[in-house]
């Protein structure tokens, strides 16, 4: 039989590891494996017993957390073609950003374009 007491399962989390259960000794499994399994799966769905609300308040985010979605905000926009400082950073955009940049501003002859010939045209094209 699983250690510790089952007193802070809510209703509803007993009656799946009832159901789970039945389901393991169904099978074939012994009676103490089939409660061992059965929950050990609730816990793993549900983070175990019951746990106290929050205020319902979001929490501030940390510092590190807000860098961590600046960085992801940047690396979105690089990956679209929209780097920070676009004039230097064309020789290591790919030749579809290039060539995306390109149709957005309707540069003429871009689809026969070289990699180093979009990047003049766009050059020209401000």
């Amino acid at each position: 039989m699983p250690r510790g007491s089952k007193d802070k399962y809510t209703a509803e989390q007993k009656r799946k590891a009832e159901h789970i259960e039945d389901s393991y000794e169904h099978k074939g499994v012994s009676k103490e494996e089939a409660e061992a399994r059965a929950w050990a799966t609730v816990n793993k769905q549900s983070g175990g017993g019951e746990r106290a609300g929050g205020s319902g308040r979001k929490k501030p985010a940390s510092a590190k957390s807000e860098d961590r979605q600046d960085s992801s905000r940047r690396a979105v926009a690089s990956r679209e073609g929209h780097a920070r400082n676009n004039k230097a950073s064309r020789d290591t955009q790919t030749v579809d950003s290039l060539m995306k940049e390109a149709r957005a501003k309707n540069i003429p002859g871009r689809s026969g374009m070289r990699k180093q010939e979009l990047i003049e045209a766009l050059r020209k094209a401000g």
